[in-house]
């Protein structure tokens, strides 16, 4: 019998008895074709095969297929095991340093973290900010407020949460060129009004505390301080986008913590 590669749709992987966590793994790199010989035709699932000549997903873990363990899968070795790493790598990519002296680590975006790409778009502007130790990033929900516009979500469940939102400039104005600026949006007043509400889900008349206006590195911040709800919002544009690093915190939090959750606030930088 001979084995070939198909390409078709992605199943669940389960392996029974082991650590490793359920995973969901491309079927090109793991589902064969059985070619029968003369004496040994495949009917209604016997011996583990479909009609048409396809394994069975129990009859591949049966041939003894490892995934998670082996360098060679069906023989597709090399470049080929990368492209399952990168599958299972998708998404969620670690881009923390290590301590400074102080305990603060900084997130830069990865350049190999998804997202960004498509007709008329280009890839992503790295961002960067710092968390002191304890804050961790967590999983982007689509149901989230901001859906598939939050790129990113960090939290300390003791001290506050943070979120990235990125959204292409165009909706919210014309054609504002190759990099966009932040002024060309407008100013401060007229940002908060039209994007606070993408980012506490409600209007922001008569909330907003302060807002100030920083340079750093020929770029344009504006930042914002908001109650209620507590939140410290940094607004800025680069490429076609417009990025919203949104620091919010509960009452509690927020009076135990305002001044490293205002130092995470001040460390947003589109890099």
């Amino acid at each position: 019998m001979g084995v070939t590669l198909f390409s078709v749709s992605t199943f669940p992987l389960r392996c029974s008895g082991s650590s490793f966590p359920r995973q969901s793994i491309p079927r090109r790199h793991l589902v064969a074709k059985a070619t029968p010989d003369d004496s040994h035709e495949s009917s209604n699932f016997k011996d583990g095969k479909l009609d048409d000549g396809f394994l069975t997903r129990r009859s591949v873990v049966g041939y003894g297929v490892s995934l998670l363990s082996s360098s060679t899968v069906l023989g597709v070795t090399g470049e080929g095991m990368a492209v399952v790493k990168q599958g299972l790598l998708a998404g969620r990519v670690p881009g923390l340093s290590d301590p400074d002296e102080q305990g603060w680590r900084t997130y830069r975006r990865p350049d190999e973290k998804s997202g960004g790409h498509g007709v008329g778009w280009s890839p992503i502007i790295p961002y960067a900010f710092s968390v002191p130790q304890g804050w961790e990033e967590v999983p982007v929900s689509i149901a989230d407020l901001g859906g598939t516009e939050i790129d990113l979500r960090f939290a300390n469940s003791k001290e506050g949460r943070l979120s990235v939102i990125v959204a292409p400039v165009l909706r919210f104005a014309d054609y504002l060129g190759e990099d966009a600026r932040i002024e060309q949006i407008g100013p401060p007043d007229r940002v908060i009004s039209a994007f606070g509400p993408e980012v506490i889900g409600e209007n922001v008349e008569g909330k907003v505390l302060s807002m100030n206006v920083a340079e750093h590195g020929g770029r344009t911040y504006y930042q914002f301080e908001l109650e209620p709800p507590h939140a410290l919002i940094t607004a800025t544009a680069a490429g076609n986008r417009l990025y919203l690093f949104n620091v919010t915190a509960n009452g509690l939090q927020w009076k135990r913590h305002y001044p490293e959750l205002k130092k995470i606030s001040d460390s947003f930088r589109v890099v």
